[in-house]
Formats: structure tokens, sequence, C-alpha cells
């Protein structure tokens, strides 16, 4: 039975806890179906969600193969036409949402997990550490994203893991700072002071008693973050600093398009198109999960 403080704030067991999201998630899903761009974004991360799991088995074309013949514009064969190589625009923009999504939603969660931990503690004990980390983060934040990337894929080279790295190094500061704030706003709370009164343990206190009340603000940063990702990804592609070749990455097809541009829009129109509306529907999505949970977010 959870214990009640002087503020009249109930203790949050894990039954609690789980039965207030279960709760949380049913009216946020009665919401987003009234809320009509909310709907629309969510349908737009589901089909890109949907295609980077299964797109693979649905594209008609292997993305290195040669489909038909170079520069085909499109037609019923070829939806979004044939590239100066022959190989169908149209399967190799359906392969590539595996590759962005994966590498943006890996990195982003690595950046989530990783700053919500450290958030949590530096801004729980605040102190020295919390100078310390904070000053070299700020550090960090002052240096434009696409200007850091370059520098660190200079070091460690052009591949998978150097993207998923330079996604965390640029993010983990900012979900950081986010959540040190959050907890900042509840750290004093009295069920807080109850559950040091209590006894209870550091990590108890911060992933039992804290945890619930900053899932709002993460929930939507983890949004916002993953649909810079996308963007970012997509832009070290275009440099021909991000998946190497024969990999369909979005950004490198936009930047191999550059030399056809007049003769072969299309090269370069649906990988960003595809871009777009990705990025536009995770946007629509982190709106609408953002006055869901702040309207919810008591409840939680």
């Amino acid at each position: 039975m959870a214990t009640k403080t002087q503020s009249g704030v109930g203790s949050v067991t894990p039954l609690s806890f789980f039965n207030r999201l279960a709760r949380l998630t049913i009216t946020s899903g009665k919401q987003f179906a009234h809320d009509p761009l909310t709907l629309v974004g969510t349908l737009i991360v589901a089909l890109f969600i949907f295609l980077a799991i299964f797109g693979p088995a649905i594209a008609p074309y292997d993305f290195a193969e040669r489909a038909g013949p170079p520069r085909q514009a499109p037609t019923w064969a070829y939806p979004f036409g044939t590239d100066n190589l022959g190989r169908d625009v149209f399967s190799r923009v359906i392969w590539g949402t595996r590759e962005i999504m994966g590498l943006s939603g890996l990195g982003t969660g690595i950046s989530v997990a990783i700053g919500l931990c450290v958030g949590l503690v530096i801004g729980y004990f605040g102190g020295l550490l919390d100078e310390i980390i904070s000053r070299a983060f700020d550090s960090l934040l002052g240096i434009p994203a696409l200007v850091l990337a370059l520098v660190l894929l200079g070091t460690l080279g052009p591949s998978n893991f150097s993207i998923i790295a330079v996604i965390v190094i640029i993010y983990v500061p900012i979900i950081t700072r986010v959540i040190r704030s959050a907890t900042l706003n509840v750290r004093d709370s009295g069920y807080i002071e109850a559950a040091k009164l209590r006894g209870e343990s550091i990590l108890y206190i911060l992933f039992r008693e804290i945890l619930p009340s900053v899932l709002p603000a993460l929930a939507v940063e983890a949004a916002l973050r993953f649909s810079y990702a996308i963007f970012l990804t997509a832009s070290l592609g275009f440099l021909g600093l991000g998946v190497q070749p024969p990999s369909p990455d979005w950004g490198r097809m936009i930047g191999e398009s550059r030399n056809f541009m007049r003769l072969l829009p299309w090269m370069m129109a649906f990988p960003a198109a595809a871009i777009a509306l990705l990025v536009i529907g995770i946007n629509l999505f982190a709106d609408g999960l953002r006055k869901i949970l702040r309207y919810e977010g008591q409840d939680v």
C-alpha cells in the first residue's frame, strides 16, 4: 500500500506506475485520433516504420542491381524512374528507409538512455559534479552540430558506427540538460523527502519517484531528437560522409544526383521528399505528444 506524504502524494509503486502508464496510453490514443495533424503525423511515422521493417521484402528490385535502362523517367514499371546507372529509384528509397531510420533510431536511443541517467544524477545531486558536467556539455553545445559532426567523422572515418557515435555525442548534452531541468523541478518535492525518510535507496528515488515526473519531457525530446538525427544523417550522406555506397542512403542519393539535376530531377526529388515527409511526420507526432503529455503529465 502506498504511503501518503504530508503533501498528499503517494509513493509510486511499480504496479501503480504501469497501470497509470497504460491508462495514459489509452487516453493518448483517443486524443491522437481526435487531432487531425497529430493523427497524420502518427500515420506517416507508422508508414515509414512499416517500410523500414518490411520494405526490402516488398521492394521490386535490389537496391544495387540494374533494374532497367539508365535515366528512365518515371513510368508504371519504374514509379520513381531509374538513376544514371539504371537502378530503380523507388526500390532504393524503400531500402534506404531502413538505413536512415535504423542509424538515427539507434543513435537517438543511446542518446536518450545516457542523457536520462546523467540528467537524473546531476539534477538530483547537484554540486561540483553538476557544475563540471554541465559546463563540459555547454561547451559542446556551443559548436554547431554539423561542424562537430565533420570534425568527429574526420577523426573516426565514415562508417555506421561513426554516424551513431556522432549522433550520441551531439545529442546527449541536449537531452541531459532537459532531464536535469525536469529533475531540479521535482527533487525538493514532498514525496521525494518522504522517500528519503523511509530510507529508500538512491536508485529507488531516481527511477521510481523522479523518473515518472520527467517522462513527458523525455518522450517529447526523444521524438524531436529523432527527427533531427534523421536530418543530420541525411546531411552527412549528402556530403559523402554517411553510409557508404552502394548502400541506399537518402542523403547520398541526393548528393549523387547533383550533376543530373536538370536532366534527371526525379533522382533528387523522391529521396528529398522522403526525408521531408518523414521529418514532418515525426514533428507532427512530437507536437501532439507534447500537448497530450503536458495535459496528462501529472497522471504519469
